[in-house]
């Protein structure tokens, strides 16, 4: 599609898409701001989240549309095509956080060596972390930009959650169960809780009868059961549950199994979006799940560490999580609208695999 476009979709319903018009390189821009041209973005479970929880969690507000419309966000790269803006040329290429659209206005603000922020007025009060744009230097290697587009927003919250359990020392349990084992952030979970935080405890993955071999064989998890297999994990052992699923069902399945052992619940992800709402009338036992919202943790490990400190970290361990990825991960390249909504309608359906992650072109 050669014409500038953004892609919505309905509040009401992440399947009903309408192509709005998006600004091009005919757009005037104003004093300090800056137009990029997106080249590529990943599309991943995380992104049925920022969808479903777009009102909710003011996903929705990063970039507007027409009322009754949402623009889900996503994590890639662009290139900047026009500037207005001091210290930042045309040319010059960013990762971070845009909308699924051909091109954006951007006002860079807080301008640094490793990148700036987007100090647009309606962004100001939205979290910090999804306004920040790196510079992208050095020669273009695709290959591993498509792979840190796909991982990167995924594992940062891989490891701050592995950051904050470690931290409350896992709530006293002696065991972790998750939900949706072979997602990318639960696996990167198990990575992180393996190779940076010597885990205390046994880390066990639920997942499906399919994906049950490949999650076994990433080696991630110590233990890894099917859905249908919970009743084979101890109910008396002192248990944290991380949902990354969302599906109610399931959860309440779990909350009853381990009873009086469920120490803490705490939900990462709605990959299971249709299945989230708990049906009328019924009662979770044991503890109320908890949500985990990385960008709160980054407010902390900012305070603690510094950007700079938090981004080293960060950087080392997924670079780790990366290179281990490539003996298992497989990336599908898709290119305009059609890419987009048939990658985000697969997302829902849980038709994607877990060997595999989406790269669009918009």
């Amino acid at each position: 599609m050669s014409d500038s476009y953004d892609f919505a979709v309905s509040r009401d319903d992440l399947r009903d898409i309408t192509i709005l018009k998006a600004p091009g390189p005919e757009t005037e821009l104003s004093d300090g701001q800056v137009l990029v041209e997106i080249d590529h973005f990943s599309l991943t479970a995380n992104n049925v989240t920022y969808g479903a929880m777009g009102e909710a969690m003011s996903y929705w507000n990063f970039y507007p549309a027409p009322e009754g419309l949402g623009r889900i966000p996503v994590w890639g790269y662009a290139k900047v095509v026009a500037s207005e803006a001091d210290g930042v040329e045309a040319g010059t290429r960013v990762f971070g956080y845009f909308p699924m659209s051909t091109h954006a206005v951007l006002e860079p603000g807080r301008l640094r060596e490793s990148g700036f922020t987007d100090v647009t007025d309606y962004r100001t009060e939205l979290p910090a972390v999804y306004n920040e744009y790196r510079f992208v230097r050095g020669d273009k290697d695709e290959e591993r930009e498509r792979l840190v587009a796909i991982f990167m927003p995924l594992y940062g919250t891989s490891w701050l959650l592995a950051d904050w359990l470690n931290e409350i020392e896992f709530a006293g349990a002696s065991q972790l169960v998750a939900s949706s084992a072979s997602s990318k952030t639960a696996l990167g979970l198990g990575h992180a809780l393996q190779v940076d935080f010597d885990s205390p405890i046994d880390t066990i993955g639920l997942t499906s009868e399919g994906n049950l071999e490949f999650t076994k064989g990433t080696g991630h998890w110590d233990e890894v059961f099917t859905y249908d297999q919970l009743d084979r994990i101890d109910p008396s052992t002192p248990t944290i549950y991380v949902d990354f699923g969302g599906n109610a069902k399931l959860r309440h399945r779990v909350h009853s199994h381990f009873g009086d052992g469920l120490i803490a619940s705490v939900a990462v992800g709605i990959a299971d979006w249709e299945s989230m709402v708990p049906e009328e009338g019924a009662s979770l036992p044991g503890p109320q799940p908890q949500f985990f919202f990385a960008p709160d943790r980054v407010v902390k490990r900012n305070a603690d560490w510094g950007e700079d400190g938090l981004g080293e970290r960060l950087a080392k361990s997924q670079d780790r999580f990366t290179d281990r990825s490539r003996d298992w991960m497989e990336v599908q390249i898709g290119s305009g609208p059609d890419a987009i909504r048939d990658s985000l309608n697969a997302l829902m359906d849980g038709q994607v695999p877990p060997d595999r992650g989406i790269s669009v072109e918009p």
